[in-house]
C-alpha cells in the first residue's frame, strides 16, 4: 500500500473524530477534561498526528458526543483501518524523481560491487600482522590494569538482590528525614487487584504531601529498566473544593483554609492529616512510544492505630458540582482492602468505570484517581501498580515522597468550618 493510502485511512478516522468534537461545541481543553485525557493527546488524534492504541478513549468520545449506533460502528471501522495503516511497514514503491536534462547526459555511477579495488603493496601487507599483534597486546594490558582497580559498588546481598548482583528496582525517591509518625506500624496488608478488562482512569485522594514524582534509582541502568514514569498528588479535593484535615491545634491557632492549589504547603506547615478520606491523583506516562500495559492496582496497609484526639477542619465553603469523576474506591477498614472501580457521572451522562489492564505510552498518558476512606482507624498505606511491556513485567510503588499516605477517622472529633465574614473558625453546621 502506498503512503497516500496510509495517510487517507488515518485522515478519514481523524475527520470523523473532529466532526464529533465540533458537535459538542467545546474546546479541546474542556472536552479533554470531560473525557479524562490529556488536551494535547486529544488534539493529536483529531489532527491525524496520532492514532490511539486502544479503542476505549474513542468509545468515550463517541458516547459523550451522543454518536448514533451507525456512527459508532463507522468510527470503530475507521479506527481499525487507521491502526492497521500505522502498524503496516512503509514500502519503497514511491516513484523516483525524474532526472534533469543535464543529469541525463551523465553516466550512472558504478555500484560498489562493480568498483575495482587495487591490491595493497606487499610491504603494507607484511606490516598488518605486526600492527594487529601490537594492538592485541596493548588491549590485554589495559584490561588487566582496569580489573585491578577497586570497585565503589557494594556487593548486593539478601533476597532483594537482582541478577548479577544488581539491587532491587526502586520506583520512588528515598524518604527524606522527617519526624517519626505517631502511627504504629503493623504487618503489611495487601489488597487484590480488580478483574482485568478494558477501560480507563479513576479518582483522586488527598494525602499529607504534594505531588510525589517517581524518581530514578541510584544507577541510570535501573531507572532505564522501568519503562514508565508517574507523579502522585495526594491533595486532590472532592469536586475541587471539599476536604477535611485533622490538626492537634485548637481553632484559634489555625490559619484560614488554603486555596486547593496551596493545600499541600498548608497541610505540611500545620502538620495536618487527611480526615475520613484521601484522594490521590496519579499521572502515568511511558518513557517512549512503546506501549506499557498497566495490569493491576493494589493497596497495602502498613499501619493501623486507634485515632487520637484532635480537631477536624472542613475546607469547603458551599461548593459542589454536577461532575462525579470515575475512580478507584478503597475501604481502608477492610482486612484486605481492594481498589474497586467505580463509574462516574457528568451532568447526567454516565462515565463507565475504569478497568485494568490499560495501555499508556509517551504520547498517550493516563490519570488514575484513587479515593481511600476510613471510619474507624488511623491508617498508613500505599499503592502498587503492576506493568508489563515487551515481555518484561514489574511493579512500581506509589506513595507520598517515599512515605506511606495517611488517612484517619473523624469519629468523635469536633468539626469546624471557616466563617469568611467573621474571619474565624466556627462549629460546623
Amino acid at each position: 500500500m502506498s503512503t497516500g493510502d496510509r495517510t487517507d485511512e488515518v485522515a478519514q478516522f481523524a475527520a470523523l473524530l473532529t466532526e464529533l468534537k465540533v458537535r459538542t461545541g467545546r474546546s479541546y481543553g474542556s472536552l479533554a477534561r470531560r473525557l479524562g485525557m490529556n488536551t494535547s493527546t486529544l488534539h493529536r488524534y483529531c489532527a491525524g498526528e496520532a492514532v490511539p492504541q486502544d479503542f476505549a478513549p474513542v468509545e468515550r468520545l463517541a458516547e459523550f458526543c451522543g454518536a448514533s449506533p451507525p456512527e459508532r460502528l463507522e468510527l470503530h471501522r475507521r479506527w481499525l483501518a487507521a491502526v492497521a495503516a500505522r502498524q503496516r511497514p512503509r514500502t519503497a514503491d514511491s516513484p523516483r524523481l525524474p532526472r534533469t536534462a543535464a543529469e541525463a547526459d551523465l553516466p550512472d555511477a558504478p555500484r560498489p560491487a562493480d568498483t575495482a579495488v587495487a591490491p595493497a603493496p606487499a610491504r603494507y601487507r607484511r606490516r598488518v600482522p605486526v600492527l594487529l599483534g601490537s594492538l592485541a597486546c596493548a588491549l590485554v594490558a589495559t584490561l588487566g590494569a582496569l580489573s585491578g582497580l577497586p570497585s565503589d559498588r557494594p556487593p548486593a546481598t539478601g533476597a532483594g538482590a537482582g541478577p548479577s548482583g544488581a539491587g532491587p528496582f526502586r520506583t520512588t525517591a528515598p524518604a527524606a528525614p522527617h519526624r517519626p509518625s505517631p502511627t504504629p506500624s503493623t504487618s503489611p496488608t495487601s489488597a487484590g487487584s480488580p478483574s482485568p478488562s478494558r477501560s480507563r482512569a479513576g479518582t483522586p485522594t488527598p494525602g499529607t504531601g504534594g505531588p510525589s514524582p517517581s524518581a530514578p534509582d541510584a544507577t541510570a541502568s535501573t531507572a532505564a529498566a522501568v519503562p514508565l514514569t508517574w507523579t502522585a498528588d495526594s491533595h486532590a479535593w472532592a469536586f475541587g473544593c471539599g476536604h477535611d484535615y485533622v490538626l492537634a491545634e485548637p481553632p484559634a491557632r489555625v490559619p484560614p483554609p488554603p486555596a486547593p492549589q496551596d493545600a499541600a504547603a498548608w497541610a505540611a506547615a500545620q502538620g495536618a492529616v487527611h480526615g475520613r478520606e484521601t484522594t490521590v491523583e496519579i499521572s502515568v506516562q511511558g518513557r517512549s512510544s512503546t506501549a506499557v500495559v498497566l495490569t493491576a492496582l493494589r493497596v497495602r496497609v502498613v499501619g493501623r492505630a486507634e485515632p487520637g484526639p484532635g480537631h477536624a477542619y472542613a475546607m469547603e465553603q458551599g461548593c459542589g458540582g454536577a461532575v462525579s469523576p470515575r475512580h478507584f474506591a478503597v475501604d481502608l477498614d477492610k482486612d484486605r482492602p481492594v481498589a474497586r472501580a467505580v463509574p462516574g457521572n457528568d451532568s447526567g451522562t454516565p462515565l463507565p468505570a475504569v478497568r485494568l489492564p490499560y495501555r499508556v505510552s509517551a504520547e498517550d498518558p493516563e490519570v488514575l484517581l484513587v479515593t481511600a476512606s476510613t471510619r474507624g482507624c488511623d491508617c498508613s498505606w500505599y499503592l502498587e501498580l503492576d506493568w508489563s511491556s515487551q515481555g518484561r513485567a514489574g511493579t512500581v510503588r506509589v506513595d507520598d515522597r517515599g512515605r506511606p499516605f495517611r488517612t484517619r477517622s473523624l469519629e468523635g472529633l469536633p468539626r469546624h468550618a471557616y466563617d469568611t465574614s467573621a474571619r474565624r473558625w466556627v462549629p460546623y453546621a
